[in-house]
């Protein structure tokens, strides 16, 4: 059998990426140098690691499940 190449499929575009992983970098770091505290924190650590994970590897689950893509070109 061959190894088939499987890409997972890409629904979050250039501009949106950068944005996610600003979003995501500054809310961990709310979260890691106190400005935000108690549950406000848990909540910056918890959109923050979402918003990183998803920019790094250009794929929204929420985007999918609403058929949402800003990609400039449909990736399969």
């Amino acid at each position: 059998m061959k190894k088939r190449d499987k890409k997972m499929p890409k629904n979050v575009g250039g501009t949106e990426r950068a944005i996610r992983l600003i979003v995501g970098i500054t809310l961990l770091a709310l979260g890691f140098f106190h400005v935000v505290a108690g549950t406000l924190a848990i909540a910056a650590y918890v959109v923050g690691v979402i918003a990183l994970i998803t920019g790094l590897i250009r794929f929204c689950p929420a985007w999918s499940i609403f058929g949402i893509n800003t990609c400039s070109t449909a990736h399969k």
